[in-house]
């Protein structure tokens, strides 16, 4: 069957053909080999595959939220509350998803969140899933925590990279992890601020779980609190930033902004930009979902400072919102580590390949055919 006459059937319905061979031939097409799982064809669907492939604690350490998970499912429910608002007959033969963040030209507004301890998750690690986004042609950010070093990493996904940052206890530490960064190559640095403890995660309770706790003392009495661990540094503050600053060559950007009130100190402070990110849902339980909390960020900012988001994109249709609510681009996390535990860097780049087609069919679909055409005009306004 050609595609030109799948295409016609599948617009055009079945009217004019009747007695025509086609719905036959369109059956034949569909018929799957027996035996053989479908392919998926969203990323919802790479979850389930994943998880027949993953030990259980190597997919609850991903699929989890902190506390009763309200927040992980208000990122999902979230998005799918807001309506678009589909435009007509307007050229979108030509569709530019094209951007610039940090002087950097990228193709498309989607980048690879940082996610650490890949390995748990496919034994080719981060350099197996930089290769799937290197191919994919997207951006990857590679956590503090991550399997292998950054000048693996590095290797795999030439001048496609930022880094991650946890600032350590020892500032000798932290600046030896961001100058190997830059040396590695990684354009730009974001530092993660939401995370100064270790965060409610009911699932890192469970025996062979959990985090290095160290028993800091707190409070009255000096009594010794489990939320303190070596990972996490609960000093880092405003003056934490500036020191970095004082040193890093490449821009720097917060991640786990959410109030309005620190976007607006971030931009104060000269910073490059900021992720409106929960954390994907995994810290601080009952906030609200970052799509939520993202117009009051950019409003904050307005021009001052790039924002981008991440916590909750499935759909292409959402990263339309994210964009038409402020956002210069988005990031993914959850979503292509389930496509590395699949199909290794072919998941990965399959993860972005269908995440970039959906835009481009919903830019279309909205009568938007360049990024700049995205705005809160394509928003259904709400009752």
């Amino acid at each position: 069957m050609q595609r030109r006459e799948l295409l016609k059937f599948l617009v055009g319905g079945l009217s004019g053909l009747v007695g025509s061979p086609l719905p036959a031939a369109l059956a034949r097409a569909q018929a799957p080999t027996p035996g053989a799982p479908s392919p998926p064809v969203n990323l919802l669907e790479f979850e389930p595959l994943a998880r027949q492939r993953l030990s259980r604690m190597a997919y609850d350490y991903v699929s989890h939220g902190a506390a009763d998970q309200v927040t992980l499912r208000l990122n999902r429910t979230a998005f799918d509350a807001i309506r678009l608002k589909p435009r007509v007959l307007i050229d979108v033969s030509s569709l530019d998803t094209r951007l610039k963040l940090f002087g950097q030209a990228l193709e498309f507004p989607i980048l690879l969140a940082p996610v650490g301890g890949q390995r748990v998750i496919h034994p080719g690690a981060e350099p197996e899933a930089a290769r799937g986004a290197h191919a994919g042609g997207a951006l990857m950010v590679v956590s503090t925590n991550a399997s292998a070093p950054i000048e693996e990493i590095a290797r795999a996904a030439p001048a496609r990279l930022w880094f991650q940052l946890y600032a350590r206890r020892d500032r000798a530490a932290t600046r030896d992890l961001v100058q190997r960064a830059e040396a590695a190559g990684c354009s730009a640095l974001c530092i993660t601020v939401d995370t100064p403890v270790i965060p409610m995660r009911d699932h890192l309770k469970r025996p062979g779980m959990g985090l290095p706790y160290t028993g800091k003392p707190t409070g009255p009495g000096g009594r010794v609190s489990p939320i303190y661990a070596d990972l996490f540094a609960p000093t880092v503050t405003w003056e934490t930033i500036a020191w970095i600053r004082s040193f890093a060559k490449t821009p720097i950007i917060l991640k786990g902004i959410l109030a309005p009130e620190d976007a607006r100190l971030a931009a104060d402070h000269g910073l490059a930009g900021v992720i409106v990110s929960n954390h994907g849902g995994r810290n601080l339980d009952t906030t609200p979902a970052t799509i939520e909390a993202l117009p009051a960020v950019a409003a904050a900012v307005g021009d001052r400072l790039t924002v981008l988001l991440d916590s909750g994109v499935r759909r292409g249709t959402d990263v339309v919102k994210a964009l038409a609510l402020g956002a210069q681009a988005v990031l993914i996390g959850r979503p292509y580590l389930w496509g590395l535990a699949v199909d290794g860097a072919a998941g990965v780049q399959r993860v972005i390949e269908i995440l970039r087609t959906e835009l481009e069919a919903a830019m279309a679909l909205c009568g938007a055919p360049r990024l700049e055409k995205i705005n809160r005009q394509l928003l259904w306004s709400q009752p």
